[in-house]
């Protein structure tokens, strides 16, 4: 299975979602970086399960172990590993339906692809479990832009037909900073509880609704990053789309330019003060695959989580017979808020691979 990420930082995820444990090895951070594993753990806690009527209620600490790389508080250059235990892992919700592939997930394409030796228990090593381990590597790489000015903020931009406030041209650092501490982030306190009530009705409905997330990445340095194959764009869309739910990517105004003019489209060059920077900031950051300096913005598309009550069709690949399948378990009713810190957590390793590929660390 591909699970090593391969840039100036590497990253190596291991793990399955009912097995022992997860976890990840981060490679190519650079020595005497001071790590506060108070605000790991914030990051984690965000992101992990059972929190509240909008997720699942399977429970997890989520508390990595750290077994290397780290020395009183500081990394040493070496390989960091980083080990999250599955306290509550329910194996045996798998056993009944385990021979009919579930609609949504990758059941079906990881039989065939592995054979059928693949764990397929919760999805395994495909499942969203998995995370858990970019979310702990990312928040490492958080820790480390900030020390150099780099903030990065996420928030619910959308779930199913509730809409948040978009980010503007300008992104004060307070907004970016408290997106980053919440754990169902949004620019308009008056979206959230829609948001809420929508997530609960397909919950009583046995169903489950998707969403989008706004993510920024503010006071990036112009001229980070190479056009076609090792733009921002490339590197930065193949770390999100490690994360399993994620089904689309767009950057500035993304497909809406499509529908715009060039005239509307272009974003101006203006001085603020002696700075270089646009009037507006449709190109995302963004142009020829290297920073501009203006905030890189990128909304990603989630889908619902495929996990759901309701009765649908399905095949028993032991038979090879149609029959009907509900899901069992624990799942989601919606994955998106807990995907938010993921997603500022892929940005960060994105963002810190290229600011190691310009020598700025």
């Amino acid at each position: 299975m591909s699970s090593i990420y391969s840039g100036r930082i590497e990253i190596s995820i291991f793990g399955e979602s009912h097995g022992a444990a997860i976890g990840a090895v981060l490679d190519g951070i650079p020595a005497g970086e001071k790590i506060d594993f108070e605000q790991v753990n914030l990051q984690m806690q965000r992101r992990a399960p059972g929190q509240s009527d909008t997720a699942t209620e399977r429970k997890e600490s989520d508390r990595p172990k750290v077994i290397s790389g780290v020395l009183n508080g500081h990394t040493t250059g070496a390989p960091i590993c980083g080990i999250i235990e599955n306290e509550n892992a329910e194996p045996k919700s798998y056993e009944n339906p385990k021979n009919l592939v579930r609609p949504g997930h990758a059941d079906y394409t990881a039989h065939v692809k592995y054979r059928g030796f693949n764990d397929a228990r919760g999805g395994g090593h495909l499942s969203g479990r998995l995370t858990a381990a970019l979310t702990f590597c990312g928040a490492i790489c958080r820790q480390i832009l900030e020390r150099r000015g780099v903030l990065i903020g996420a928030h619910v931009y959308s779930i199913f037909d509730v809409f948040d406030d978009r980010f503007g041209v300008e992104i004060p650092a307070e907004l970016l900073r408290r997106l980053s501490r919440e754990a169902f982030p949004v620019i308009n306190a008056e979206a959230k509880g829609q948001m809420v009530q929508k997530i609960l009705w397909a919950k009583s409905e046995g169903d489950s609704v998707g969403g989008i997330i706004e993510c920024a990445v503010g006071n990036v340095p112009p001229g980070l990053g190479d056009p076609m194959f090792g733009g921002i764009e490339s590197k930065l869309s193949a770390l999100v789309f490690a994360i399993p739910a994620v089904k689309g990517i767009e950057f500035g105004a993304g497909f809406a330019a499509a529908n715009m003019l060039g005239s509307q489209n272009n974003d101006a060059f203006v001085l603020r003060g002696d700075k270089i920077s646009t009037k507006t900031n449709n190109h995302g950051g963004i142009l020829g695959g290297i920073s501009s300096g203006m905030p890189i913005v990128f909304r990603c598309a989630v889908k619902p989580t495929p996990s759901i009550a309701k009765q649908q069709d399905t095949v028993n690949i032991k038979t090879n017979q149609p029959t009907k399948i509900s899901a069992s378990g624990r799942h989601d009713p919606c994955i998106v808020p807990r995907a938010v810190p993921v997603v500022g957590a892929v940005s960060a390793i994105a963002v810190l691979d290229f600011f190691k590929e310009a020598n700025l660390l």
